[in-house]
């Protein structure tokens, strides 16, 4: 039983640091084109990337050694939309983390480069829609947990 409730404490905390790192990568980009902190900006989305390895982790435990038990889990079609969900916005992650690096070395090579509006406005779109979807995954959840949709 304890273990079970570690596993789910550890796995939720994780999940609400990778949110709150994604989080911090939107509130980084209000700053505008000209204002960005690209250093602040890759440290958050580095922290994000590490985070999500966590959270994967953490829930592979928790579906081995947690209280349901793998079979729950693996029969479960909520449970893969659940993960379908979280590869997606993985990797649409990838988009603005490139841009991040692309503008730190930039940034680095020259203290007055300044991020293209462009690229600003497309990296502000994309973390706004990883964050949309990331908010469907605690519905599907719910839902799994209440066994209310079965194969």
């Amino acid at each position: 039983m304890w273990t079970d409730a570690l596993l789910a404490y550890f796995h939720f905390a994780a999940i609400f640091t990778m949110i709150w790192l994604l989080s911090r990568e939107w509130t980084l980009l209000r700053a505008g084109a000209g204002a960005v902190d690209v250093e602040r900006l890759a440290r958050a989305d580095a922290g994000y990337g590490a985070l999500a390895v966590v959270v994967v982790l953490s829930g592979a435990l928790r579906a081995a050694y947690g209280l349901k038990g793998w079979s729950f889990y693996a029969h479960s079609p909520t449970f893969h939309f659940k993960i379908t969900l979280f590869v997606l916005v993985g990797l649409l992650s990838i988009l603005p983390t490139r841009a991040f690096l692309r503008w730190r070395r930039a940034r680095r090579a020259d203290p007055a480069w300044r991020v293209p509006e462009v690229e600003w406005r497309a990296a502000r779109r994309w973390i706004l829609v990883e964050l949309h979807l990331l908010a469907l995954i605690p519905l599907a959840a719910v839902i799994m947990a209440r066994g209310l949709l079965r194969a």
